[in-house]
């Protein structure tokens, strides 16, 4: 796809499963079951759908997904599927090598957005990508290394603490700008410090709702998670960017939709629906 003279890809990593009624929150599993039917666990099917984008001198990978570090027990916890790594799938659709990435961009370190910084050599925690700069917000990072009891079991410091080693974690203001047209601002919701993304670029917009709104079926205003810390913030966002989506045409990325996650939103009769686009 491109957005002139940039080209984007999405990367999925693998399904993994979470909880139906964490996912959806207040909402009662009678309506959300319809749109994500849970499996016999009470689980949904998610997918972390990353992002590449190659412009003339840089290739940007945005998220990297859940990462290959983990023990049997926990590919069973969180019902991981994985058919091929993540960089198989980076080639694959980008004909991007790991060392060709330069830089990559994490919205948080939540475990499931940060997991593929690193990989095991040896049983050692190495950097995933050797030649890239990684951008984490200074305050996601003092938050990760400190995180609220109810999101600390999605800190894991094996997704930051070996790029410090490398001197390749680089921290990053509240609200920057990648390369130009890439901007990168915190929004207040999911968690305090949680990122989104934007690229304009050849007269078009993209939009990465990373965590906010995580798949296509929560556009509805009131289908909140119940991990969201502030979801009454996160209620405000979305009354105030679903709007613009609507208007101004953008593509929309959900990260962690299973099936659909580029669509664009549309406002019928009232209601905020996402609609696929074409081959995603």
């Amino acid at each position: 796809m491109q957005f002139g003279d940039y080209r984007v890809e999405i990367i999925p990593d693998t399904e993994f499963r979470l909880d139906g009624g964490a996912m959806f929150g207040v909402v009662p599993r009678v309506l959300w079951e319809q749109a994500a039917p849970a499996d016999e666990h009470n689980r949904v099917r998610l997918n972390m759908n990353c992002v590449y984008i190659e412009t003339p001198t840089e290739r940007i990978l945005i998220e990297t997904g859940i990462g290959e570090k983990w023990t049997e027990r926990e590919i069973g916890m969180y019902g991981i599927l994985r058919d091929k790594p993540l960089v198989k799938t980076l080639f694959e659709r980008a004909g991007c090598a790991t060392e060709d990435v330069t830089i990559v961009v994490n919205t948080h370190l939540h475990f499931d957005h940060a997991g593929g910084n690193t990989c095991l050599e040896g049983g050692i925690a190495k950097p995933q990508f050797p030649n890239a700069r990684y951008l984490v917000s200074g305050s996601e990072f003092e938050h990760a290394q400190q995180p609220h009891e109810r999101d600390r079991a999605s800190y894991l410091r094996e997704n930051w603490e070996p790029l410090q080693a490398t001197g390749q974690l680089e921290l990053m203001p509240e609200s920057y700008e990648v390369v130009d047209g890439l901007r990168i601002e915190q929004v207040r919701g999911h968690s305090e410090t949680m990122q989104t993304w934007r690229l304009d670029r050849g007269g078009k917009t993209l939009y990465g709702f990373a965590d906010l709104i995580p798949t296509r079926h929560h556009v509805k205003p009131a289908w909140i998670m119940a991990y969201d810390l502030f979801p009454t913030e996160t209620l405000v966002f979305k009354k105030s960017v679903l709007p613009k989506a609507v208007k101004e045409d953008w593509f929309c990325l959900f990260y962690h939709d299973y099936e659909h996650p580029l669509c664009q939103i549309a406002l019928t009769d009232g209601k905020f629906e996402a609609l696929p686009v074409n081959g995603n």
